[in-house]
């Protein structure tokens, strides 16, 4: 059965995360000092303290089914732990999730082919992005900053649907969106156990994209290995 649709992972898939993730720091500085401006009269050390609690607590619950809590929440429940009660919706902080997701941005940067290859591909096939974030608005604004977001038919983020890869539902659901079933369908992405593996369980096919060296998965196997975006259009055609 021929593709009829490519769906796509979004970091160090679509754009790099540079600096070997070394934005997590001064992130959580930026939205601390914006906090501390605000009425958060704690230390950084607390803070960050709390934040890593709140965060832990909830991915202890949030990893056996593969959720995906959004970023706000995590920001709440460190705020309690402070003694500050602010609910998830409230604009100390969504503000203080947005402060985050302004530094995480400087260290993005889009792939060299991303953009080139996504045209190419818009209109030859149908396009869906899943990716693992908690933030979705940060990933929703980068895509639009580079001028991705209308290149794609369905984005589904994983902090928007509390599931992320290699949860099936997030597949499914946005197979589901496009109308398009798993054998039509091929998935891109740089992990094997979140992209790979979770592509392949569906039914859908598997190209990777080798950003690094990983340990190997027994049983997962993607169908195209490359090693460079520019490559993936004559992979898909293999597929």
């Amino acid at each position: 059965m021929s593709i009829k649709a490519v769906l796509f992972d979004m970091f160090d898939t679509l754009m790099l995360i540079i600096k070997n993730h070394e934005f997590y720091s001064p992130s959580l500085m930026r939205m601390y000092r914006f906090l501390n401006n605000n009425g958060i009269g704690v230390s950084f050390k607390e803070f960050n303290e709390a934040y890593i609690k709140a965060r832990d607590e909830l991915y202890v619950k949030a990893d056996a089914n593969f959720e995906e809590p959004h970023f706000n929440i995590r920001v709440s429940e460190a705020l309690k732990l402070l003694g500050y009660r602010y609910d998830v919706s409230s604009p100390i902080v969504t503000e203080a999730t947005s402060e985050f997701c302004e530094e995480f941005m400087k260290y993005v940067l889009i792939d060299e082919h991303a953009k080139a290859v996504l045209k190419r591909l818009h209109g030859k096939y149908r396009l869906g992005l899943i990716s693992n974030f908690a933030i979705p608005e940060c990933v929703l604004k980068l895509l639009k900053t580079q001028g991705l977001d209308k290149l794609f038919d369905v984005i589904v983020i994983s902090g928007a649907v509390n599931k992320r890869k290699p949860s099936p539902e997030i597949f499914e659901s946005t197979l589901k969106a496009l109308g398009i079933s798993a054998s039509e369908t091929v998935f891109v992405g740089d992990t094997l156990d979140a992209d790979i593996a979770g592509a392949k369980k569906v039914g859908m096919k598997a190209i990777y994209i080798e950003r690094r060296t990983q340990k190997e998965i027994d049983g997962v196997c993607p169908d195209q290995t490359i090693r460079s975006l520019s490559e993936l259009e004559s992979a898909i055609e293999k597929c």
